[in-house]
């Protein structure tokens, strides 16, 4: 991970909620990919945690045998995820990748590799540390933010997004790097979520119409949408 800017202060300047608003939202889509193939798990671990927001909520709804774990690199980020430790929720100040002897159920990688220089290093070593992986992947590239250049711009200085996918170059980056796709579904934050611009909010519609008729289609043209993947 481009580490000085979680770990200076810069990231919080720019997102200071660390995009705890959006948690719920995806707790929600991170339930329904395991409640859709009937996994049956005692832990759960979340690389580069954020907030911790995402542990809480699905700690809320969860059976009370499973066991909930937050690495976070960010002292910042850390802070906040402190609020919500409890007998079974808890956070370290860690990278996972450098723990020795861990091995979890399911390993929780929520807009995480985007961010990381060496993300194909990260995801092979990522691969031993759990039976299961769910991952959340922005698809920032469509044909609209190639023409107009300014969201993906926006996505390398405000939120730190170093690398970009469609669904393809996601599914081919974890099949390349040991992982079997066992089940994957968009999610679509510029629908489902508040918009967060003029452009977001007119663009609205005609996404909406678009991914009602032809989702692939709509996440290439149009974009505004990210992949949730389950993978072994």
């Amino acid at each position: 991970m481009n580490r000085d800017i979680y770990r200076s202060g810069e990231y919080l300047k720019k997102n200071p909620t660390w995009h705890g608003e959006d948690s719920s939202w995806k707790a929600k889509h991170i339930l329904k990919i395991i409640n859709d193939n009937n996994l049956r798990i005692n832990s759960i671990c979340e690389v580069g945690c954020g907030s911790g927001q995402i542990l809480k909520e699905l700690y809320k709804v969860m059976a009370e045998n499973v066991y909930f774990i937050g690495y976070e690199i960010s002292p910042y980020a850390f802070k906040l995820c402190q609020q919500w430790e409890n007998e079974r929720v808890q956070f370290f100040l860690k990278d996972l990748l450098e723990e020795k002897e861990v091995f979890f159920d399911l390993i929780l990688a929520i807009d995480v590799f985007e961010h990381i220089e060496d993300y194909l290093g990260f995801l092979k070593k990522l691969h031993s540390k759990g039976r299961y992986k769910i991952f959340h992947i922005p698809l920032d590239l469509s044909v609209q933010s190639v023409i107009r250049s300014s969201p993906i711009i926006k996505c390398r200085y405000d939120v730190g997004h170093l690398h970009y996918f469609t669904k393809e170059l996601a599914l081919a980056t974890l099949a390349d790097t040991g992982y079997k796709i066992i089940d994957y579904f968009y999610t679509a934050s510029s629908i489902e979520l508040p918009p967060k611009s003029l452009i977001s909010s007119i663009a609205r519609l005609p996404r909406k119409l678009m991914f009602m008729i032809n989702k692939d289609f709509s996440a290439r043209i149009l974009g505004g949408f990210s992949l949730m993947v389950l993978t072994k």
